[in-house]
């Protein structure tokens, strides 16, 4: 393991202190959005990321940094940390142990190491330059993409219907129908058991750059690949696509292609 992925374990550890003795606590909760809608942050979001920001600036006091809660620092550093404290924040209030923390590494702009956490569950999923390894519990092991020629034998998932638009609700719904198995609820969990070799695919919109940044070094480095609805590299219109085996793609791109125009 690299020093800057040893190092993505210790930002881990350091969220999962502020994280922690919150889920299913007591906690200061806000609504960022307007009148009949709802989007929470807490305590935890905002103190997660202040305490992997100032273990950042004590230790690489030159990287750069991009945060959910706390906007940019230094984006145009050649080494740029993308953090999204806690992902999946509904599923943090409804006491659901689907949220993780997502730290990414970029390196002149590319997503190079990854880290999915859900400290509850005691696990992190690493990808980076060492590969893919899921760390639970003091083990460490290997972790792979599956193989899935078909997308009729596809396990897939995304977050909630409700995060599409009606084009690409369709593209979804199409997909949906062949595929063997859908889940929803998981939020970048899902993109984790991609990595592990649970899930074949996922497709998800409407994502921001610490949403799908520290996601792509986990499934490439396990096997899988990221694109956006285009089967191109991801670009910033907040559409992921990955996948285990790309054959399920390229069986969905003519769905999801039409969602996307």
């Amino acid at each position: 393991m690299t020093e800057l992925e040893s190092f993505v374990v210790e930002l881990a550890a350091e969220a999962a202190k502020v994280t922690l003795p919150l889920f299913r606590g007591d906690y200061a909760e806000e609504n960022k959005a307007g009148p009949g809608a709802f989007d929470p942050v807490t305590e935890a979001d905002k103190g997660a990321e202040a305490a992997i920001r100032k273990l950042i600036a004590e230790r690489y006091p030159h990287h750069g940094v991009i945060g959910e809660e706390y906007g940019e620092d230094r984006p145009d550093a050649e080494h740029v940390w993308v953090l999204d404290p806690v992902d999946g924040t509904r599923a943090f209030v409804a006491g659901l142990p689907l949220w993780t923390t997502l730290i990414c590494l970029q390196v002149d702009g590319k997503p190079t190491i990854g880290g999915i956490a859900q400290p509850y569950l005691g696990e992190l999923f690493l990808g980076g330059p060492s590969g893919a390894v899921l760390m639970r519990r003091g083990d460490t092991r290997p972790i792979r993409v599956r193989s899935c020629e078909k997308l009729t034998d596809a396990v897939i998932a995304t977050t909630a219907p409700e995060i599409f638009t009606p084009p690409e609700f369709g593209a979804w719904t199409q997909v949906m129908a062949a595929a063997r198995l859908a889940r929803y609820g998981c939020d970048a969990y899902a993109y984790a058991m991609v990595a592990m070799g649970q899930i074949d695919m996922v497709a998800e919109t409407g994502l921001k750059l610490w949403d799908w940044s520290a996601l792509i070094p986990v499934v490439e480095a396990a096997g899988g690949e990221v694109t956006n609805w285009r089967g191109e590299p991801v670009s910033g219109d907040g559409r992921i696509i990955a996948v285990g085996d790309p054959r399920v793609r390229e069986q969905a791109l003519v769905a999801f292609r039409r969602g996307a125009q």
